[in-house]
């Protein structure tokens, strides 16, 4: 039974009084206060609409008119490691991604196998030096994604946060992805 409860009803439908010593007005009393609190709860942090989009449409125009850059605008900043890092993370995704839709598509719609496809390339003659520019320019991208895949969970644990660190691991994350392509590459 919740004697708290404003109408004092139990489960069974049998209607009780509070506890021994505590008076009815107390009980109403806390329940008005604890029902109040809660819907405050819902109106409290609600911020009210400034602007509707017909209004912001036009703040837009006027800026536009006015030849003000969207703000914050790229060319106020100074590129700094940190922000060329997670340009690139996002870039390298999203290139990985693409590339993968893109093999696995032509992979179910191309006729043939990948060893036909496989010795097409190889009848071309391209070089060692061609071939090899290329399979480092696929494996930069696996590998720098994946080494900071790597620094971002440390991020997640909350390692890494200061800036030197911040800034030796960026390039430590360049160093080894160059490193870990070039090797990739000449296999």
């Amino acid at each position: 039974m919740a004697w708290w409860c404003p109408v004092g009803v139990t489960q069974s439908g049998e209607r009780r009084g509070p506890p021994k010593g505590l008076p009815w007005s107390l009980v109403r009393r806390s329940a008005a206060v604890s029902l109040r609190s809660q819907s405050s709860v819902l109106y409290r942090h609600a911020v009210p609409m400034g602007t509707n989009a017909k209004e912001e449409m036009q703040n837009m125009d006027k800026n536009s008119r006015l030849a003000r850059p969207l703000s914050p605008h790229i060319t106020i900043y100074s590129w700094s490691v940190p922000m060329m890092m997670s340009i690139t993370h996002r870039g390298t995704g999203v290139g990985l991604s693409a590339g993968v839709a893109v093999f696995a598509v032509s992979a179910l719609v191309l006729p043939g196998d990948f060893a036909s496809y496989l010795s097409l390339i190889q009848s071309l003659s391209l070089g060692p030096a061609l071939i090899c520019t290329a399979k480092f320019g696929l494996a930069f991208p696996v590998a720098f994604h994946s080494f900071n895949g790597i620094r971002h969970l440390m991020w997640d644990m909350g390692k890494g946060f200061r800036m030197p660190e911040v800034y030796r691991s960026g390039y430590a994350v360049l160093v080894l992805s160059v490193l870990s392509a070039i090797a990739l590459a000449v296999l």
